[in-house]
């Protein structure tokens, strides 16, 4: 920055305040806005999330597959528990089983060798 007289000093604290407003507008863009994940979706809505057919939701409804909320008459989804439901439903691939059951054998071997 260049040195400034007296006279520029309004100029130069204008400027200054800016680049201050600027920098607030940058940090704020950056946080983290708050999560969605708590928001109540209606049947319409919790169908789109999920990319099916709201008679297709309905049928996993009534088959108790998907975590709803029935106050009353109508059906509310929390976006979470839709989430973690399909984390949850999430199929495991030929080489995690089969760690899965290398790992249970060394452990029932371990025990064997204790008895």
């Amino acid at each position: 920055m260049d040195p400034f007289s007296f006279e520029k000093l309004p100029e130069v604290i204008r400027t200054l305040f800016e680049k201050v407003e600027h920098i607030e507008e940058l940090l704020e863009s950056l946080q983290p806005r708050e999560s969605d994940d708590n928001e109540l979706l209606t049947t319409q809505e919790a169908a789109e999330f999920l990319k099916v057919t709201v008679s297709a939701l309905y049928t996993k409804v009534s088959r108790h597959e998907v975590p709803v909320n029935k106050p009353g008459k109508r059906l509310y989804f929390y976006k979470s528990d839709l989430k973690k439901w399909i984390i949850a439903s999430r199929k495991k691939t030929v080489m995690e089983i089969s760690k899965e059951a290398e790992d249970r054998i060394k452990t029932l071997d371990k025990h064997k060798n204790f008895v």
